[in-house]
Order: C-alpha cells, then structure tokens, then sequence
C-alpha cells in the first residue's frame, strides 16, 4: 500500500482529538476535541498541537531488541498460516449484510466496529478489502501489524494512549479516498466491552458510516485474557450479526455527539448479546 501525505489543516484539526483516547471521557474534553474539528485559528492550533504532540504525533520509531526482531519477522508469518488454516474451514451464516451495501449504495464509507474478542474471526472475515486499522508501535502491536498487512489491511499507525490523534487524521485522509476504516473499540486494553469514542468523531469529521457487528462462534476457546479472546475450532459454525450504520451530522450539538456515542454502546451490547445467544 502506497504511502500517503495528510495535508496540513488535516493534522492540525485533530490534534485536539484526545477524547478518542479514554473510554469515559469528560464532556468538557469531548466537546474541546469536537470544536477542534471545525478550528480555523492557525494560532490556536499551532498551540494545541504544540501541547498535545507526544499524544498526537508519534515521530520516533520503537526500537526493539536482537530477540524481538526475530520473532517480529517469523512469529506473523506462523500467525497468518493459522488464521488462513482455520479461517477457510468456518462455515458462515450472515445476518444483516444488506446494511453495509445500502451504505455503499448512498456513496458513504463504512467503519466498522466490533469489540476486541472477536479480533481473530473478523480479521479472516474482513480480510483483502484494504480496510485501515489503527495500529501501536510496541512489540505486540508491531507483530500483529505485520499480521494485517499480509491480509491485506492498511494501518495508521497509534493507538488510544499514545499517537492516536495522528492516526485518527491519517483514517479520515484513507477515508476520502475510497477505503473503509476498522476499530475494535474497546482496545488496545480495555475496560473489556466499554467503547471509546474515535469511531463516531471520525464519522463526525467524515460523514461516513459507523456499523458495528459482532461475530459468534458455535465452537470455540476462550482465552483467559483482558478482552475473553475467541479462537475458532477448526469447522466451527460462525455467525456474523452487522447493525443498521449510525450517521453524524456535522453541526451536532455536544449533547447530541455524546448521545451517538451512547447509541454505539447500545448497539454493540446488543449484537454482541444476540449474537452469542444465536446458538443457545
């Protein structure tokens, strides 16, 4: 995937986005980062970016040790070889698809929101469309990085604690230019199942469409990690629920935006009960 160049009021109108970063975040925060989005104070930003640039831009590259590099370079090749292993014997059911074809149909972009534990089924499912994820820079997140890339995703690179406003106006420029956008919206560590608010302030600034689903599993471990992550036994049943898109207007109020925000978690906690009730 080509490289590219996000213009300069693009970076400097989202260095106020930190409210992206924590699950329960103030009003006060939201709406300073919401009223960032339409500044056009050059001096304002400047100040704002010059205050928030260790969390919006992450200009110096993770070093990592002789043994980290190696397993950078063969642990995700192993990984892939899993994935595509056990993915290619789930057998699908789908409810809900026509939601994400009406939103290419109206000429939107879709990001897509799920929670972290169904990281490893929606990664196979969602794989070869070139959607962008956001991605850290430390040891786990680099390997799994390269894990996306050989599935075909794109990344931006930062995450909800450091680097994330930077890859937040690098998906809205991916955006724009006809690619879909990925979160899974309580990561990188929780709390487990509490979402954080960069999906609908990039849909805000976007006008694209937020839709989340949930992916279940007949069969599966669950392991005893933060987000309860779900691995698929191989010829697994898998049942993908999507919901109707959530869409901002622009000239949302504060109350409104923290209303959407809400509608999201809604939206989430009953795909996700529904859709692991699907095989009970």
């Amino acid at each position: 995937m080509t490289a590219m160049s996000i213009p300069k009021d693009e970076r400097e109108l989202s260095t106020q986005h930190s409210a992206l970063s924590t699950s329960n975040t103030p009003h006060s925060s939201l709406s300073t980062a919401d009223s960032a989005l339409s500044s056009s104070n050059p001096q304002d930003s400047a100040a704002n970016t010059e205050r928030t640039r260790g969390l919006a831009y992450w200009d110096t590259p993770r070093t990592f040790t002789l043994w980290q590099r190696i397993q950078i370079a063969v642990l995700p090749r192993i990984a892939v070889l899993i994935i595509n292993a056990i993915g290619r014997t789930l057998r699908w059911e789908r409810e809900g698809t026509e939601h994400l074809e009406q939103v290419y149909k109206e000429g939107k972009r879709a990001i897509l929101v799920c929670w972290h534990c169904c990281t490893f089924t929606s990664t196979y499912y969602w794989r070869r469309r070139g959607i962008v994820v956001m991605s850290s820079q430390n040891f786990e997140s680099e390997c799994l990085a390269r894990v996306l890339r050989r599935l075909g995703y794109g990344l931006a690179r930062g995450s909800s604690s450091r680097g994330g406003l930077k890859a937040l106006a690098e998906m809205a420029q991916w955006l724009r230019n006809g690619k879909d956008a990925g979160f899974t919206v309580d990561g990188p560590r929780g709390p487990r199942y509490q979402v954080k608010p960069g999906p609908i302030l990039l849909a805000k600034r976007t006008g694209d469409a937020v839709l989340c689903f949930h992916v279940s599993l007949q069969r599966k471990i669950q392991l005893n990690t933060w987000d309860h992550t779900q691995i698929p036994i191989p010829f697994s049943k898998a049942y993908i629920l999507e919901a109707p898109p959530i869409y901002l207007a622009r000239d949302i109020n504060e109350d409104e935006l923290n209303g959407k925000i809400a509608e999201m978690q809604r939206t989430l906690d009953d795909l996700r009960e529904r859709a692991e009730g699907y095989w009970k």
